[in-house]
């Protein structure tokens, strides 16, 4: 439905504001989503029920707003998933808290393979996966997916009370909360085995609001709402900041095709060692602007520590880098070249390969190029990647 991939407009300024802070001002930026996070009360909080079809999932929609399936507000149940009405349902104790009943996985009209892109998971601040088995291939699938994306989510176990009734019936000496702690035990396992510590697991049924973990959902969400909403936005930041960093990095990326060329015209300069120097000073400068452009130079980390309250050393000592932790010099990179092997080996072989007779000049050229090109690039990538780590930790999402 059309209200399916709507974005909230709200959200939608934020994110945009946040944005063209964050190209020219990450600082800036940081200091106005505090600003945000002074007002959580006031931001939505958007949740996917995702599952497999006929999981329970809209029943659940329902019964988790205590609300039955014949009411009018209620989400359809029993519809077929390429008809069905996703949302938005409103809770009526949480005015900003929003599901949406997204259709089920694994099915025909949504294949597992195109779930996500499809569905726009990214679009969702949290996720409620929904369950009727202890566990299914394609919950996996979606938990991973929602780690992959720095988000979090709940795993319900539905239809407990059916599960209860069939092993009443084929247990001789059935005990109801030994049952439930075998299948919690078996659920919070499957999930650990995964790499998911801690794992917040729920049984329940959709038609006995008051009993199994019903009560225990309704007062976690309640004690975990500011938090929820809180880490929502956090990561809605990071991932902007990601996003802006990738664009400069790509921007980078672009002008190193021009220090290659200029490296290979060094290298056509029958000198002794000035093709190496050359190359050598060329990095230099170029590892110097990709510093101060991601932010990680000693004056930009101290504004973004007096924006976030993080003090500077907890930042500066979040960066692994050494590009980033001192002055850049053509000594820092001629040693961290030699650690790289191939390039440094490159570079050698350009030096005695120049004065080869007429094949030498153009070998040597090919070569400072190439040489060039890949350890701008390592650099690159290496700092792209401190600079997100660096604002992460500003936003206290390291830690989370």
């Amino acid at each position: 439905s059309a209200a399916f991939f709507h974005l909230r407009s709200n959200m939608e300024q934020i994110k945009q504001q946040i944005r063209d802070l964050t190209k020219s001002d990450p600082a800036a930026a940081a200091r106005k989503i505090n600003q945000y996070l002074e007002q959580i009360d006031d931001m939505q909080l958007n949740i996917g029920i995702t599952g497999e079809t006929g999981s329970g999932k809209s029943s659940f929609v329902n019964a988790f707003r205590g609300i039955k399936n014949k009411d009018q507000q209620a989400a359809p149940v029993g519809v077929r998933e390429k008809s069905k009405a996703v949302g938005p349902y409103f809770h009526p104790n949480y005015p900003n808290v929003i599901l949406w009943d997204l259709p089920g996985i694994g099915s025909t009209t949504w294949p597992t393979d195109e779930y996500v892109n499809k569905i726009k998971f990214d679009t969702f601040d949290f996720f409620i996966i929904a369950s009727d088995t202890p566990f299914r291939v394609n919950d996996m699938k979606l938990a991973k997916e929602i780690q992959k994306m720095g988000k979090r989510f709940y795993f319900v176990r539905t239809k407990i009370d059916q599960t209860l009734t069939n092993e009443e019936e084929n247990e001789g000496n059935f005990n109801a909360e030994r049952t439930l702690a075998v299948i919690r035990k078996r659920c919070i396992q499957g999930l650990r085995e995964q790499g998911f510590e801690d794992p917040p697991v729920f049984l329940l049924s959709n038609n006995e609001w008051q009993q199994h973990d019903f009560p225990r959902l309704h007062e976690t969400f309640r004690r975990e709402l500011f938090d929820l909403k809180k880490y929502a936005l956090l990561c809605v930041m990071a991932a902007i900041h990601l996003e802006v960093t990738n664009n400069k990095k790509e921007a980078y990326k672009d002008g190193i095709k021009y220090y290659g060329a200029v490296s290979a015209l060094g290298a056509a300069v029958p000198i002794p060692g000035l093709s190496v120097a050359f190359d050598i000073g060329m990095i230099v400068k170029a590892v110097k602007e990709y510093v101060t452009g991601f932010g990680l130079h000693a004056s930009s980390l101290h504004r973004l520590a007096t924006s976030t309250g993080v003090p500077y050393d907890d930042l500066s000592f979040s960066i692994q880098s050494v590009l980033a932790k001192g002055e850049v010099t053509g000594d820092v990179i001629l040693k961290l070249l030699t650690q790289l092997g191939s390039t440094s080996v490159l570079l050698a072989t350009e030096e005695w390969t120049r004065f080869i007779p007429f094949l030498g000049i153009p070998i040597a050229s090919a070569l400072s190029f190439t040489a060039t090109h890949r350890a701008l690039n390592f650099f690159l990538d290496e700092l792209a990647s401190e600079a997100n780590k660096v604002y992460r930790q500003a936003l206290g999402l390291n830690r989370t």
